[in-house]
């Protein structure tokens, strides 16, 4: 037997990223996003979903580019913060302790601590009501040797990523 319930957004379980934006000011951000992935093949392509209040949706939209970074799950503690905090008013990197690097690509940095950074330029933008969807062209990729395995591939063992699932955080991969 199941039970039917209102219209919500139930897929689960989501990645957690951090997504990082500057502008022309030099000024960068990190926001915590739950409503990431891939969303095309060629060219390779990611989507964010990002509140129009939110600081970073105008650094993003001006700028037109940001950084996915896929943090472990050693980060919870930033991870929560860059997700509470508004750019606006606090220097998430330096309340967090992570350290913004240069991009090859894009003006937006990578955060260093984090083993997968993916570098963006927006391609699109399309309003959903709540949300806007960035959809971003991956322009270049950034792995920590740590995290592959002997294939050269992503071993989510090694790099310890979070998910979200109904209001709250959790860790730990586990291949079937």
């Amino acid at each position: 037997m199941k039970k039917q319930l209102a219209p919500q957004t139930l897929l689960y379980p989501v990645p957690v990223v951090l997504a990082t934006s500057g502008d022309i000011n030099g000024r960068k951000n990190i926001i915590t996003l739950a409503w990431a992935g891939v969303v095309n093949s060629e060219p390779p392509m990611v989507g964010i979903s990002v509140r129009p209040v939110r600081y970073s949706h105008d650094l993003i939209a001006q700028a037109r580019e940001f950084v996915v970074n896929i943090p472990k799950a050693d980060h919870l503690e930033a991870v929560k913060l860059c997700g509470s905090a508004s750019g606006r008013t606090t220097d998430k990197f330096a309340v967090t302790g992570l350290s913004a690097v240069p991009a090859a690509e894009v003006k937006a940095p990578l955060i260093a601590e984090c083993p997968v950074n993916l570098e963006c330029r927006v391609k699109q933008v399309i309003s959903l009501g709540s949300h806007d969807l960035f959809l971003g062209e991956i322009v270049a990729v950034h792995v920590s040797q740590e995290v592959l395995d002997e294939r050269g591939q992503i071993d989510p063992a090694k790099a310890h990523p979070l998910a979200y699932c109904q209001g709250n955080f959790w860790r730990g991969a586990v291949s079937l």
